[in-house]
């Protein structure tokens, strides 16, 4: 149930600079000693650094260089058995400068100040508190529920819809952060995720909205890059041609559906959410398929990995059509849509426009009962 808010850790970069810019991550930890250690990640160049540091007295320190800032993460493990066995972690921007990290007895609730980006970022999840108290209480009174409670529809159906609530109060906060903070990487990293869950004309307001600067940098020119793509994708456009093989290796064209509703559903065997949510768009398949409606399967499965793609067909009973070019995140349909995280879906009319995005859950059930009326 909890859910990753927009602020979640990217590894995308910032800002370049001309040449590299020395930061200094200066952390205290309460009054751990050994075999305590703290842990630090981060993306240089396309490659991921990792480091860690063994706590005196509750301090540790990196150190390092770093041309495009970006985010990063800590992670505090107060046994020292490694990154991996901890859940303690921090978000952090990693740029030139002195970052100062102070925490108790968990790296997560640590205030992060020292440098621009990670003042502004603490102003971000300060303003996000409402937010991430909401799924708490969401994730509580569920803990205090029965499996069969929570299977009520009446329950689930409130649930969604709590959840609902929630997800609009994020957008409208990272909406104020992100006009209120024009000249801030923290901004744009905000709207990379807020893009996941918008359409182009809530996104392309935002990004003309931040400064030169920001726009200018590696990372804004990347974002920028792909606002004609989201634009491609946005409620009302037409669809973009895909053309790809499916699992017997006969091509299969989305216009080959012309006439009928299609849901696009880009997932992957691998996806733990795409897997999740198979159920619900199984349900919602066999509802309507003699609705004129359907699905086109499109997996971001990569290379070598057909198996595991039929084997994840299978066993979700997902009787419709699968295509893939088994790349991976270089899927071309998923260029084409600009899909950057799965699930992802696109509901395309007979005339093969787009009329809905990221249908999950009642969501999906909710607009396919619009469109032909409840079953």
């Amino acid at each position: 149930m909890k859910k990753i808010l927009f602020s979640a850790i990217a590894l995308l970069p910032v800002l370049a600079f001309a040449q590299d810019g020395k930061f200094t991550v200066q952390g205290k930890m309460g009054n751990y000693s050994a075999p305590a250690k703290a842990y630090i990640q981060y993306r240089v160049a396309g490659k991921t650094i990792a480091d860690s540091a063994v706590l005196k007295n509750g301090e540790f320190t990196f150190t390092g260089t770093i041309a495009a800032p970006g985010q990063g993460f800590l992670v505090f493990n107060p046994k020292g058995t490694g990154m991996r066995a901890s859940d303690d972690y921090k978000s952090i921007y990693i740029e030139p400068g002195i970052i100062s990290v102070k925490g108790q007895d968990t790296i997560e609730k640590a205030t992060v100040a020292g440098t621009k980006s990670n003042i502004e970022n603490e102003q971000y999840q300060a303003a996000l508190k409402p937010v991430n108290d909401a799924y708490t209480a969401v994730e509580t009174k569920e803990k205090t529920l029965t499996d069969e409670q929570k299977e009520v529809p009446a329950y689930k159906r409130q649930s969604w819809k709590d959840e609902k609530a929630i997800e609009t109060q994020e957008k409208i906060i990272t909406q104020k952060f992100i006009k209120e903070h024009p000249d801030s990487y923290v901004s744009l990293n905000a709207l990379q995720s807020f893009a996941y869950s918008s359409d182009y004309v809530e996104i392309e307001p935002l990004y003309a909205s931040l400064s030169p600067a920001i726009k200018t940098s590696e990372g804004g020119k990347v974002f920028g890059d792909m606002l004609p793509k989201l634009k491609a994708v946005a409620l009302g456009a037409t669809a973009p041609e895909i053309a790809e093989t499916d699992t017997a290796g006969a091509v299969v064209s989305l216009t080959s559906f012309r006439g009928k509703y299609v849901l696009v559903d880009f997932w992957a065997s691998w996806c733990g959410p795409c897997r999740r949510e198979n159920p619900n768009v199984v349900k919602a398949y066999n509802q309507y398929k003699t609705k004129n409606f359907t699905i086109l399967g499109v997996s971001l499965d990569g290379k070598g990995a057909k198996d595991a793609w039929m084997g994840a067909i299978h066993k979700d009973g997902l009787q419709w059509t699968q295509i893939s070019d088994l790349a991976g995140w270089k899927s071309r349909p998923a260029g084409s849509y600009a899909v950057r995280a799965i699930p992802q879906n696109f509901l395309i009319d007979p005339n093969g426009k787009i009329v809905g995005k990221n249908l999950r859950g009642f969501d999906l059930e909710d607009k396919l009962a619009e469109l032909f009326g409840k079953i």
